[in-house]
């Protein structure tokens, strides 16, 4: 029998294992879905926390064992994807009868696959953005979470590719889903 997870709001302590969770995702995750190249670069320069969620409380954990197994929100705000490094400048709150909660950064341990952590994250998120008046939930999806974000009832609206230093093209799909 597996044991009991527990999944709360993720604090700034938590931030240091969240980014080692990050990359380690980030890059084992990919695989079968991109280049190693491209795994390397989008983990680098786009994949990390974005502290504003943390701080806005909308981003949360999952542990089991006392392990970090899973982390992911949604945000109010109006940045698509991207942790700290990729953001520049204010992040303005979004209208929630007019424009889409976001879904963020979630990132499954590659030691945990495929065990309903990231569906887990995805109800909690969409019941928090419904309680705060959102209609539509939008995400960048990398194509490893494409499955998931597919199986919790998004849909692709738009694929488009990130390019990336080095010469690299990341493919994403900007997904969205109405909760309400």
């Amino acid at each position: 029998m597996t044991n009991p997870v527990t999944l709360r709001a993720a604090t700034k302590a938590d931030i240091p294992a969240m980014e080692a969770l990050i990359r380690r995702s980030g890059i084992e995750l990919s695989k079968g879905f991109y280049t190693d190249e491209q795994a390397t670069a989008v983990t680098r320069h786009v994949f990390g926390v974005d502290t504003q969620l943390v701080e806005d409380g909308t981003y949360f954990v999952i542990e089991r064992d006392g392990e970090l197994r899973a982390c992911g929100g949604w945000s109010k705000r109006a940045t698509l994807f991207g942790g700290d490094r990729h953001k520049a400048g204010p992040d303005p709150l979004l209208d929630p009868a007019t424009q889409p909660a976001r879904i963020r950064a979630f990132f499954v341990d590659p030691s945990v696959p495929r065990q309903g952590l990231g569906r887990m994250l995805m109800e909690h998120c969409e019941r928090q953005a419904a309680a705060a008046g959102f209609l539509l939930m939008e995400l960048a999806a990398t194509m490893p979470g494409v499955p998931l974000y597919a199986a919790c009832g998004f849909e692709t609206v738009e694929d488009f590719a990130l390019a990336l230093p080095g010469d690299v093209a990341v493919p994403l799909s900007r997904m969205r889903k109405r909760i309400a």
